[in-house]
């Protein structure tokens, strides 16, 4: 992989990781439609431990306050009944579902699932789901009324997410939107509910980063980078525009992608 092909990448996970888009399903497409070698499952998990340190970096504050809460609503039950106490029982409980998937459909992930049709259909699927809870959703429900059985829901939805195409933040934040919780509610917690599945997939992934045909170690350093910087910004961005507006604008985008992809297919250009 060369210096450009590192930095093109990087730039594309940290932009697409938080927007409800796809982050793997556009560093499959951006490779093919430049000519470059597909950069693999592992290479894509790595780079995303740059987009984690972007959450952490951007929710240091929360992060903080969560464990601490966490840890003394061990001894105490009273704390136990905080929010950030709950929050951090919450996030571990919604890491589950992907953990276990991730295990069990390790194969197909790295081989049949970045079939490029696939991705395509998710893309399409994911944007209609992500319409239906902008049309359903009440967004009543700030991040205090959030509960065990939100917690594990939203965490069933981030699973979905192991096929690329369906997007991380798309299927949680669609998710928090049909259980009722208002735009940045539920990408507040779509945000760190990530940190932990996506630390446990690159470091996961990362012993085969360097493997045959994958990677270099200095490759891969610039696109976690460049992927953490670009992530931070993209969290701050996607942060402000739920304030004011919907997600209309990715579904838009998700769907013409899809059907584009699907007519190149067709046509014999990818």
């Amino acid at each position: 992989m060369s210096a450009l092909q590192a930095i093109v990448l990087g730039v594309v996970q940290g932009l697409t990781e938080f927007l409800p888009i796809s982050s793997t399903a556009h560093l499959r497409i951006v490779p093919d439609a430049l000519g470059w070698d597909d950069p693999g499952a592992a290479f894509t998990a790595v780079i995303q431990l740059g987009t984690a340190a972007a959450v952490v970096v951007h929710f240091a504050p929360d992060l903080a306050r969560i464990l601490r809460a966490w840890f003394k609503g061990l001894r105490d039950p009273a704390v136990r009944r905080t929010l950030d106490a709950r929050l951090g029982w919450y996030i571990g409980l919604g890491t589950i579902p992907i953990s276990l998937a991730g295990l069990a459909f390790h194969g197909s992930i790295e081989t049949g699932a970045r079939n490029r049709a696939l991705i395509a259909v998710a893309l399409i699927v994911g944007g209609g789901v992500l319409w239906l809870a902008e049309r359903r959703g009440r967004r009543v429900r700030s991040l205090d009324s959030l509960q065990a059985r939100d917690g594990l829901l939203v965490g069933l939805a981030q699973a979905a997410a192991l096929v690329p195409g369906v997007s991380r933040s798309g299927a949680t934040i669609s998710a928090g939107l049909f259980l009722g919780l208002d735009r940045v509610a539920a990408a507040r917690y779509s945000f760190l509910l990530s940190v932990p599945s996506v630390v446990l997939s690159g470091l996961f992934e990362m012993g085969d980063i360097t493997g045959p045909g994958g990677a270099s170690v200095g490759a891969t350093l610039v696109a976690t980078g460049l992927a953490s910087v670009t992530g931070y910004a993209s969290i701050s961005f996607l942060l402000r525009l739920l304030a004011t507006s919907s997600t209309l604008v990715f579904v838009v985008y998700r769907m013409a992608l899809g059907a584009l992809v699907l007519s190149l297919l067709a046509a014999g250009v990818l």
